[in-house]
């Protein structure tokens, strides 16, 4: 009956629910800006033109654009739950996200898989999955589960699971390790999608890793490298997030032939900044400010996305898509004023307006996803022992962070000791400790290292988000600060803290997995953003995020060199370079 009652009303002959009158309508298949008409019947578009209304709002030639979709984002950067996310980011316009729950799953494997799934269903906002590919990232990462292809053969059956996530180890890809093969098979065995996560794979190794299926890329840091990658076949997601800001680099892709196989995307953005600067409406408005034609950039944070996706009746505003409608004034601000979901008005002026029983109902977790998500910590207390360097020698090997970028520099200094501070930090030469303690099943194994260009002067920061394995990551300038922070996280059994001088100067549990806080978003912002503003008072500066940045120090994916439990890895060669990156050389 409902689809004879939407076929009545595109055709006139009964009233349609609901018509926004007089809009200016962004058609992102004609590229250009439409006056009429949007007609909507049972949550679906029937007609753009001249139409009558069971129920009519005049949008006075506001712009009338598709429901937003971010293609590649992990839910559990935000550091919000779920429900909260959705409430910080569908008032911005999004309607879809895929998300890649490999925070979660390297804590709490499937369990944490699940518990995703779960804690997204009937959210006023559309959750998509691809699988995590690298749990844990790659050999020379511990994390708290090991998932194989078998693990994840099993969730390909829900239809909200689209495929196999980023695949980090780009390297295995390459070299032909068969489980990194086997993962791939099984993902095309099941016709998914496969994304990727390569950055600067250029030449044959390029095309040895889009051979293997691997469809897109949003590690592009340059323009030419993302070239490249569009010339060899892949979709090139351009990620504008907290710490990782590629957009303005990546402007080129916003012309022919680029934009029509590029989407935007956010990959890690905290939830508090998500609802005070948007989300993709965000990345939209920054591209028109840079120069970028308006219509094509709705278009890449929209129907690109849903095509590549293979998301059937969403992505724009025409008969027979879903009504995911977001209502702006002007193209260059791109303000949202409205947000539709399915025909019903869900978001108003930046605020929620409806919530419904699925929203508002609390989740009843099983026993294994307790045990696993929220009981994540299996650590002792840190000791002074733990942070003594092994050896000693007259250089140092300094992992470099740059300036909104997830890559590091190599950089080699002389071995100082200066009176407290912890051997081998030279404030002088922005060098402090970094330290990586292993959280999951009580190995005691600790990764001591030196970092650069992070810019504290006083005190240690402490995370248990330290991508992707999240272990407990520790800076700082001198030990005790370095165990009073870390140990303040181990108590609250995940979350953020600062140390100076021995005491906590700021805190904040995330007590899901270590990663999420159970606080609505805006206390928890509340309290992160003081902790940025005394990580300013500390030392660190504009271009690295204390938090964010720090979180990928871990990552033994990203070149050049990182540290984590085992050490100091050579990312490329993929080795161990030291238990601590003190060295003679």
């Amino acid at each position: 009956m409902a689809f004879t009652e939407r076929i009545s009303a595109a055709c006139g002959r009964r009233k349609a629910e609901l018509v926004l009158k007089h809009a200016k309508i962004i058609n992102v298949f004609t590229e250009s800006i439409e006056d009429g008409d949007v007609a909507v019947e049972d949550g679906v578009i029937v007609g753009i033109g001249e139409y009558d209304g069971v129920r009519e709002i005049d949008v006075h030639g506001c712009y009338v654009a598709p429901g937003l979709i971010d293609g590649h984002i992990h839910l559990e950067s935000s550091m919000a739950s779920p429900k909260e996310f959705a409430r910080m980011v569908v008032p911005h316009g999004t309607a879809a996200v895929i998300t890649d729950p490999h925070e979660i799953a390297n804590v709490a494997g499937t369990a944490g898989i699940r518990y995703m799934l779960e804690a997204t269903e009937g959210l006023a906002l559309d959750v998509y999955f691809m699988m995590p590919s690298c749990v844990p990232s790659t050999g020379l990462d511990e994390a708290g589960a090991v998932l194989r292809a078998s693990d994840l053969e099993a969730f390909y059956d829900n239809p909200r699971v689209l495929g196999l996530a980023e695949m980090m180890n780009s390297y295995g890809v390459v070299a032909g390790d068969p489980e990194c093969v086997e993962k791939l098979e099984v993902t095309r065995n099941h016709g998914k999608l496969i994304d990727g996560h390569a950055p600067m794979l250029s030449g044959k190794g390029l095309n040895a890793y889009i051979t293997a299926g691997v469809q897109s890329d949003h590690e592009c840091s340059t323009f030419e490298e993302a070239k490249e990658k569009f010339a060899r076949g892949q979709w090139i997601m351009v990620r504008q997030g907290t710490a990782a800001k590629n957009l303005e680099k990546l402007m080129p892709m916003f012309e022919a032939p680029y934009y029509q196989r590029a989407m935007l995307v956010t990959d890690d953005k905290h939830a508090g900044e998500l609802g005070r600067d948007g989300h993709i409406d965000s990345i939209i408005r920054k591209a028109v400010g840079y120069g970028a034609d308006p219509v094509k950039a709705v278009k890449m944070g929209s129907l690109n996305a849903a095509e590549y996706f293979g998301l059937k009746g969403m992505g724009a505003v025409a008969p027979g898509y879903q009504a995911d409608l977001v209502i702006f004034e002007d193209l260059k601000d791109f303000r949202v004023k409205q947000v539709y979901r399915r025909g019903r008005l869900v978001a108003e002026n930046g605020k929620m307006v409806t919530e419904s029983a699925k929203e508002r109902a609390e989740k009843v977790w099983d026993e294994e996803i307790q045990s696993r998500v929220f009981h994540s910590f299996h650590m002792k207390p840190i000791e002074i022992k733990d942070l003594e360097l092994p050896k000693t020698g007259s250089k140092v090997r300094v992992i470099d962070l740059m300036d909104h970028e997830l890559t590091t520099r190599e950089r080699i200094e002389e071995f100082k000791q200066v009176p407290g501070l912890a051997p081998g930090v030279d404030l002088e030469k922005d060098i402090v400790k970094v330290a990586v303690f292993e959280r999951h099943r009580g190995t005691g194994h600790v990764g001591l290292g030196f970092l650069g260009n992070y810019g504290l002067k006083r005190g240690a920061v402490a995370t248990s988000v330290g991508h992707d394995s999240h272990n407990l990551v520790v800076a700082g300038v001198c030990d005790e600060d370095m165990i009073a922070a870390g140990n303040r996280v181990l108590e609250n059994e995940g979350g953020l803290a600062i140390a100076v001088d021995g005491e906590i100067v700021g805190d904040l549990p995330l007590t899901v997995a270590g990663l999420l806080s159970d606080l609505p978003v805006e206390e928890a912002d509340r309290k992160l953003e003081e902790m940025k503003t005394k990580l300013g008072e500390l030392g660190i500066r504009d271009g690295i995020d204390g938090f964010m940045t720090l979180a990928f120090v871990s990552l033994p994916v990203i070149p050049a060199i990182r540290v984590n439990t085992l050490g100091v890895v050579d990312v490329e060669r993929q080795e161990i370079i030291g238990a601590v990156n003190f060295t003679e050389l």
